[in-house]
């Protein structure tokens, strides 16, 4: 039974200046937690959805970021959300499951009956309150979220095997060779405290073999190489694998969208997902405008109230306009997101594209790309600081920062 007293905490891996190479050149700028999508920083749309947790306690955020980077939006994020929010920066790499275990006593302060465990660059509803109410029907120690995904992108996730009746997972396998399921790791998790008990017997599991190979200072040389040190879990090969089939673990399928941010190109695709799910969740944050008094908007529009945009500009659909952005008469954007500072001057188009802090697109310019969002020229990037100058197309490029563009480019990246 479910005792009003109870507390919920929930911890979000939010990575560090190591991970989120894929990201650049926008990453150069900004830390990836903190880059927009439909207006807000990533890491704010799972921080909001915790907030939707009954009895929420506290939010932790875990990485590997200097604490002066994250402090002012931690301390923003949690007067506006009145919900403690606290980061906490690990010293090295523990793994997912063992960022959790070196934490423990700071994340079991208010001695939580749940554990709430999410990845930053997941992009989903985050359905948690429904997770928390049927992990606690299902008794064991862990639900996973997961999502049916197509055979052909599987093997690029966690495939896992579910029961169909109980939902208990009973097999689990990271990125595999051959196909084993459909079914996938959506990176979202609630736990019972059991869960340090299980990371704890990783971590003695690999001190007891480091005893028994000093006996052979050969083959303890031989297994250095092969193996993590005691305090490096992962959550998925470590945990989840060895503990499918055990009744302990068990999983919530998600029916709606789902993807990972790994890349400029899925940004711009979550982006619109996020502006999609505003109008349900939000929709005083997307933007209306009929071309009379206001720019034209056509379907779901994000703009900064510090933003100027002219009343003949067409904007939409998909698109995130950022804070001080002037947009100039008959400029049209689409499928796009545009940073802090940015000027776009008169009838210029943006489509498919990303345009960063401080750049300036002149008058009858075409920023703009295919919309392919995993291709690696997909979608055009604009880096901060850049010019393109009247009159310049820029057509599934990239543009480094701090760049001039005389001339038109086509797949190119501006070095």
């Amino acid at each position: 039974m479910q005792s009003s007293e109870e507390k919920v905490v929930a911890v979000i891996m939010v990575g560090g200046p190591t991970k989120g190479t894929r990201f650049r050149p926008l990453s150069f700028n900004t830390l990836k937690p903190l880059f927009p999508l439909a207006g807000q920083p990533m890491v704010h749309h799972p921080i909001s959805a915790c907030k939707r947790i009954p009895n929420l306690a506290q939010i932790f955020l875990v990485g590997f970021y200097e604490e002066r980077e994250l402090a002012l939006y931690v301390s923003s994020v949690s007067n506006e959300l009145k919900v403690p929010i606290r980061y906490l920066k690990e010293d090295k790499p523990h793994g997912s499951a063992g960022g959790l275990y070196y934490f423990r006593d700071v994340i079991m302060e208010d001695a939580p009956s749940h554990i709430f465990l999410l990845n930053c660059d997941v992009c989903c509803t985050f359905p948690l309150p429904d997770m928390l109410v049927e992990h606690r029907r299902y008794g064991g120690m862990g639900t996973v979220l997961v999502i049916k995904v197509s055979a052909e992108s599987a093997n690029q996730f966690g495939e896992l095997v579910a029961d169909p009746i109980t939902n208990e997972l009973l097999h689990y396998i990271e990125k595999p060779e051959t196909f084993v399921s459909d079914l996938i790791n959506c990176g979202v998790y609630v736990f019972t405290p059991d869960i340090f008990t299980a990371i704890q017997g990783v971590s003695t599991h690999r001190e007891d073999r480091a005893s028994l190979r000093r006996v052979s200072s050969f083959e303890a040389l031989q297994s250095a190489t092969r193996t993590h040190p005691t305090d490096f879990v992962r959550l998925d090969q470590d945990i989840l694998s060895p503990l499918a089939g055990k009744k302990q673990l068990y999983t919530y399928e998600t029916t709606d969208f789902w993807e990972q941010i790994k890349t400029p190109g899925m940004s711009l695709k979550c982006s619109s997902l996020y502006l999609a799910q505003f109008r349900y969740t939000s929709p005083h944050l997307l933007a209306s405008g009929d071309g009379t008094k206001s720019a034209t908007i056509v379907g779901d529009v994000y703009i900064h109230p510090s933003a100027k945009v002219h009343p003949t500009a067409k904007i939409g659909p998909n698109v995130s306009i950022s804070a001080n952005v002037r947009i100039g008469a008959g400029v049209r954007l689409s499928d796009c997101i545009i940073l802090d500072d940015v000027e776009i001057k008169e009838n210029a188009v943006v489509m498919h594209a990303i345009v960063g802090w401080k750049s300036f697109i002149g008058k009858w310019s075409r920023v703009q790309a295919e919309g392919d969002y995993n291709a690696k020229l997909g979608i055009a990037i604009i880096g901060e600081s850049v010019t393109v100058e009247d009159e310049v197309v820029v057509i599934n490029s990239i543009v480094l920062p701090n760049k001039t563009l005389n001339d038109s480019v086509q797949e190119e990246i501006i070095l």
